[in-house]
């Protein structure tokens, strides 16, 4: 039987609904929710002794049902199909008196104004607004303009909708200018997702009088999950809520029925501030067999290790989600700006929504476990915050590690699961005489966190391999007492120059950074400093090469790049395609000495650029090197001027052994974890 319009336009015809109740018979059709679902909803903008006039009431049985429940009794219900009002007219008969059914088309209505405090709308605004042409947008003007006439001022125009976009945008922008509060509220749905996919929302336009000049418009939105009401800002805000909420009941139907071949993220806001407070990963190992205790869990990171290859990467993601056995893992990633009551707090605010994401086949009353590494959800204290005229919004954050350890990174907002700069914290040494303070065995003192820089310690594994390449040098053996003249690109935290010149103690580094807020940033928090070894210069890179390689060819023994990238649209992070360009890497070839290195740090997504950028080094290179760094995107590229250089790579391990042997200097400590022969063994010739 077919009861769906040829054209949306039969939507307003009254020929269509006469045929489409006639052939449907006496069957309720009930478009948009059950009542139970909408009576928490209706039950606070409708009092017993209002007047509501229901618009396109059709079969439904909202009216009665509202009416037995004493919700309210004088309702009066139109629709523009006359085989309908008979239907409903035998259908309530002499049950609900109070209550009647009149054939006529809201377009035009023959009540006085004022007549109604409530006039209630359950899918006619929907069936109406079907598109966006000018005849359509002209009848929905009258309808509107008719509903108002008949509303008492303080009366609730109540339209119940799915709220497609330009539907929720039109009836928003008519309202709000004509002075009216706008309030949506989202459903709580109780039906099954695999049944039912999009959720239901209900319009409250609340009508006052309309004041004069531009009076500012009231628009909130309550989400199903909360009465308290949230102000919104503007019309586009409130449809993009609105379309999000969608989306997610959308994404919960999906996983709720198969296996996700992708990975799915989404985050979970903070309902005061609007502000992202979880991110959430959804990872499914199909691979996994299934039993009963390991369809669904919920991995906490702990704080400040999201940017963490097993946490921060699909690929890492894959693994955990395998290592823990569960065929469903969602990672819960947790923001900086939002505070946290331990894993006890988290558990509580997030299971119920996290069980909107359990898989197909999860078993009833199953208790769902949460993880995290060590059953806590880490440490991360924020040092310092500010914003760059260059890099944008930073911060300076203090994090706790594997074990003990603690770390010390600078974070850039606009890429905020990248560590832009990363230093290890020593622990407090107690001064010689100082004594330790008394244990309390029933109030224990909690370890205060160190705040000392260690700056033997290279974090990021690109940085050793960055050393490790000075081994390329010119000369029998590159040992420390060597005078070097070594100029590095891109400052951050200052870890790899500081490195540099405590280790090679001949070397004299130059420095070049373009925002000189990186400088006050690593002076203050990464101990860094200047001296006569050691200088910075704030200016462009590209500036400063260009300007040497006309005044001063082959100056450096060596030449470092670690400079990324402001433009986050290029598949290329690190360095800025300008610095990667064939004139300007023909700079950089001149004011490099013959037997000198030049180390790149690349990080390259797009694989057609990345072989650009390795061609056009190659042009210009003779001898090219490239060392991968395991689990990141990061790839140190060598290259040397001469093609004379060193292309035995157990010769190359050779002279990175006896390196780290001498930098092995009596009184500098040395971490046991740098093995510098390692970052040469994976290295390419290429």
């Amino acid at each position: 039987m077919e009861l769906l319009p040829r054209s949306p336009a039969e939507f307003g015809s009254a020929r269509y609904w006469d045929r489409f109740f006639r052939q449907r018979g006496q069957r309720p059709f009930e478009w948009y929710g059950a009542f139970p679902e909408l009576c928490p909803v209706l039950h606070k903008y409708i009092r017993p002794r209002d007047k509501v006039l229901v618009v396109g009431c059709g079969n439904s049985e909202l009216s009665e049902q509202m009416y037995n429940m004493g919700m309210c009794k004088d309702i009066v219900n139109i629709d523009i199909s006359d085989a309908v009002i008979r239907q409903m007219q035998e259908r309530s008969g002499s049950e609900r008196p109070k209550m009647s059914y009149l054939r006529m088309d809201m377009l035009q209505m023959d009540f006085s104004d004022a007549h109604f405090q409530v006039v209630l709308d359950k899918g006619t605004l929907d069936a109406v607004l079907t598109d966006e042409e000018e005849a359509t947008l002209a009848k929905v003007d009258k309808m509107f303009g008719e509903i108002s006439r008949v509303l008492q001022v303080g009366g609730r125009y109540i339209c119940i909708s799915l709220a497609q976009a330009h539907v929720l945008k039109k009836a928003v922008e008519y309202f709000s200018q004509e002075g009216w509060v706008v309030r949506v509220h989202q459903v709580a749905s109780s039906r099954d997702k695999q049944q039912f996919v999009l959720p239901i929302f209900v319009y409250v336009m609340t009508k006052f009088r309309k004041i004069p000049g531009s009076a500012p418009q009231i628009l909130e939105f309550c989400p199903e999950e909360q009465d308290k009401p949230m102000r919104v800002e503007s019309t586009e805000r409130l449809v993009g809520t609105v379309k999000d909420r969608q989306h997610y009941a959308l994404l919960c139907s999906q996983l709720s029925k198969t296996p996700c071949k992708e990975q799915v993220f989404l985050d979970l806001c903070d309902k005061e501030s609007g502000r992202s407070r979880y991110t959430l990963h959804v990872v499914d190992s199909p691979s996994v067999k299934p039993s009963r205790d390991n369809y669904f869990a919920i991995f906490i990171i702990p704080q400040g290790r999201e940017t963490e290859w097993l946490f921060g990467t699909e690929e890492g993601r894959m693994q955990l989600a395998a290592s823990a056995g569960f065929r469903r893992l969602v990672t819960v990633a947790l923001h900086r700006e939002q505070q946290y009551e331990g894993m006890a707090g988290i558990q509580a605010e997030l299971s119920g929504k996290v069980m909107e994401l359990a898989p197909l086949g999860l078993p009833a009353q199953q208790q769902v476990p949460f993880l995290s590494v060590g059953g806590d959800i880490g440490v991360r204290t924020m040092r310092h915050r500010d914003t760059s005229p260059l890099s944008g919004e930073y911060v300076v954050e203090d994090v706790k590690g594997d074990g003990t350890c603690y770390f010390r990174r600078l974070i850039f907002l606009r890429n905020r699961n990248v560590v832009q700069s990363e230093a290890r914290l020593l622990a407090p040494v107690p001064l010689p005489g100082q004594k330790k303070r008394r244990k309390d065995k029933k109030k224990p003192m909690p370890a205060e966190p160190p705040t000392a820089i260690d700056k033997s310690y290279l974090c990021c594994e690109h940085h050793r391999a960055m050393v490790a390449g000075l081994c390329l040098l010119g000369g029998p053996d590159p040992l420390p007492g060597t005078p070097l003249a070594v100029l590095v690109v891109g400052l951050g935290g200052g870890s790899l120059p500081l490195f540099v010149h405590d280790y090679f103690s001949q070397a004299i580094v130059t420095v070049v950074e373009i925002d000189h807020s990186m400088l006050e940033v690593a002076t203050r928090w990464f101990g860094f400093s200047q001296g006569d070894r050691m200088q910075v210069h704030i200016s462009d890179g590209l500036d400063y090469v260009a300007k040497l390689a006309a005044e001063a060819p082959a100056r450096y023994d060596a030449i470092m790049f670690d400079v990324d990238s402001k433009d986050l649209t290029v598949g290329m992070s690190c360095p800025p395609p300008a610095f990667v360009e064939k004139p300007f890497l023909q700079k950089v070839k001149t004011i490099l000495k013959t037997e000198g290195v030049f180390v790149l740090n690349l990080v390259c997504r797009d694989a057609r650029l990345k072989e650009s950028v390795l061609a056009t080094l190659r042009e210009v290179f003779p001898l090219l090197y490239a060392r991968h760094i395991e689990g990141e995107v990061n790839e140190i590229l060598f290259c040397q001027p001469s093609p004379e250089g060193w292309r035995d790579p157990a010769e190359l391990g050779a002279r990175a052994h006896a390196l780290e042997g001498a930098l092995r200097q009596p009184g500098l400590p040395w971490d046991s974890s740098y093995v510098l022969a390692d970052m040469l063994q994976a290295v390419k010739i290429l």
